[in-house]
């Protein structure tokens, strides 16, 4: 059992976001808001990890179950059935905590961008006794204020709508987020009243019962302990994640030409020298191996492009593209669970659906592999070498062999053998002279064009 346990509130309905969904539900960079504080309590070891739930609990918990596979029992998942506070959220954890006697961490499921850094400078506080984080925010407005003694140190907490004249001036505000010893914490949750403007049980009313013990204020950035609310604060925590996730890539070896209009999700990993062109998003588990190039205007989720591989401009990798060494994917070039075999290539206007393509292919400019017949998906195969001309549909379930040919404007329905040539259009038929007869007969109807046909 861990010295630190975590409790993760996340039981409100989120009514400003004005949504169907809960709020802890919507996403950051590919992952949910609640996502961000759980993975911080894992990454601090913190064993257990009670996130309170309310509304909507069981879809909730289904989704971090499902993010977290591997947490096991560390997380547990109490139940605050009426929201009367937060308070009143915490003690919701007590039984999932009870067999604990350590620190205890508390969090917020719509804090997502609170930093190591700073939750590392909580931690070191002086042990057993309360430390909080505190902020100065450009408006302190809706925040609770932190009183401070003449000497200093600090004597309460009060929330905004029980604040005096002179405590509503006041520009230090409470972050929410506590480092509490356990024993001390389910005291004084049971002392803790409802005597307030809004009838509920405040968790900010421990600092004041701790201020004769000592109480430590670690100060933090705003920008990271910023509550996301609505739609609006969901923008800008995801503005300032983007930005945070860009800078990491840099400062592990990617060039990103233009990080304000580059997309990248947490769930991202790129390698050494990897460049990434303007206007380029990067969603999912994608990951992309060394040296390889994203050009301008792609798009790719849940891919992965292999070492010197380059994608784009304008393309799009589906989940389930697999891209090995050296493949090249261009201009309007769409793969959807498909794997392309070392230095195989893809350069202009194709649909890659649902095949298996070897090594050294080239896939001429407009082809398609037609891999769904209404009911089913169904599979291409392409061997090794082979070349497939513009403009050609291979209608799956079809497999062209190594080293075989399709010739232009083909409609590919059966197996092609290796080394192969397999050629399906019409044969071309060439009128002689046609076009200055037409021209003629246009004369003559007095630039009318005339009704005809072309004769065989």
């Amino acid at each position: 059992m861990s010295f630190l346990s975590a409790i993760v509130l996340a039981a409100g309905k989120g009514t400003r976001m004005k949504s169907d969904r809960p709020k802890v539900l919507h996403e950051l960079a590919g992952r949910p808001l609640l996502y961000y504080p759980i993975a911080l309590a894992l990454e601090l070891s913190c064993d257990p990890v009670a996130i309170v739930l309310g509304h909507r609990a069981a879809e909730v918990r289904a989704a971090m179950e499902a993010l977290f596979p591997t947490a096991g029992g560390r997380l547990r998942f109490p139940v605050q059935e009426e929201q009367k506070g937060t308070a009143h959220a915490v003690l919701a954890a007590r039984e999932a905590l009870d067999d604990f006697a350590g620190e205890v961490l508390v969090l917020y499921g719509d804090v997502p961008l609170l930093g190591r850094p700073t939750i590392d400078r909580l931690l070191a506080a002086p042990a057993g006794r309360i430390a909080f984080l505190t902020s100065r925010p450009p408006d302190p407005t809706g925040y609770g204020r932190v009183v401070r003694e003449a000497d200093g140190r600090v004597a309460r907490i009060v929330e905004e709508r029980d604040c005096g004249p002179a405590e509503r001036m006041l520009g230090e505000v409470n972050a929410g987020i506590y480092r509490v010893p356990a024993a001390f914490l389910w005291d004084a949750l049971d002392r803790i009243g409802s005597a307030n403007a809004q009838s509920e049980f405040y968790l900010t009313d421990l600092v004041a019962l701790a201020a004769g013990q000592g109480v430590t204020a670690v100060a933090a950035p705003f920008e990271e302990v910023a509550g996301v609310n609505d739609r609006a604060d969901l923008a800008v925590a995801a503005a300032r994640l983007r930005a945070r996730i860009n800078h990491a890539h840099q400062l592990a070896g990617v060039t990103i030409a233009a990080p304000e209009g580059t997309f990248i999700d947490a769930g991202v990993r790129l390698g050494r020298d990897v460049t990434i062109e303007p206007g380029c998003v990067l969603a999912g588990d994608t990951i992309v191996e060394d040296g390889a190039r994203i050009r301008a205007y792609s798009v790719l989720e849940d891919a992965r492009v292999g070492p010197g591989a380059i994608v784009g401009p304008f393309a799009r990798l589906r989940p389930g593209a697999v891209l090995e060494a050296d493949v090249h994917v261009g201009n309007f070039v769409e793969v959807k669970n498909s794997r392309l075999g070392r230095g195989t290539k893809a350069n202009h206007l194709t649909y890659l659906g649902d095949a298996e393509i070897g090594p050294g292919v080239n896939v001429g400019a407009g082809t398609i592999t037609c891999n769904y017949d209404g009911v089913n998906k169904l599979k291409t195969v392409i061997g090794e070498g082979a070349f497939i001309g513009s403009d050609s549909q291979l209608v799956a379930p079809v497999e062209v062999g190594a080293r075989a040919y399709v010739g232009a404007g083909s409609t590919v329905t059966e197996d092609v053998p290796a080394d192969a040539l397999a050629l399906t259009r019409a044969p071309q038929q060439t009128v002689e002279g046609w076009a200055a007869r037409r021209r003629e007969k246009q004369a003559a109807a007095g630039g009318k064009p005339p009704k005809q046909r072309l004769k065989r």
